[in-house]
């Protein structure tokens, strides 16, 4: 039996899953710094505690606090187009692991396939030779 003919593509397989881990990763990494500015957005916000001293500081503090609801309005719209993000890429992942599987699972059954075939051989030589008629030790006449 001849090598496995379909190595090549399982060497394919892998890569494109390697490279799909990867995106995972990277859309996973930017879903959580998104989540890490919001956070620090949100803490900056409820961390203001200064009493205005004048009507000038209430309407920068009220326009302050207006940009950063805009603005943790607009980090929250990133997160959820990042999970989008994040399950696509999840959903990726597992179909090129799936696809590497099932070429691995052939790759075991050619292997396995393979040793039957060489133990095969190798019981058939061992049966030809008890088949044969047993010759005399060198040196004995055969009678």
């Amino acid at each position: 039996m001849a090598e496995f003919n379909l190595a090549g593509l399982l060497r394919l397989r892998r890569r494109q899953e390697n490279e799909a881990a990867g995106g995972l990763l990277r859309a996973r990494s930017r879903a959580s710094e998104l989540a890490a500015q919001r956070t620090g957005v949100r803490d900056a916000l409820l961390d203001q505690t200064d009493a205005p001293a004048s009507i000038e500081s209430v309407h920068a503090i009220s326009a302050a606090r207006a940009s950063t609801s805009s603005m943790l309005a607009d980090l929250h719209s990133l997160e959820r187009e990042q999970g989008a993000e994040v399950d696509r890429a999840a959903t990726s992942h597992a179909a090129a692991r799936a696809r590497r599987i099932a070429l691995e699972k052939l790759e075991e059954r050619h292997a396995a396939a393979r040793a039957t075939e060489v133990l095969r051989a190798e019981q058939l030589v061992l049966d030809e030779l008890a088949g044969r008629p047993r010759r005399p030790p060198y040196g004995e006449d055969s009678r």
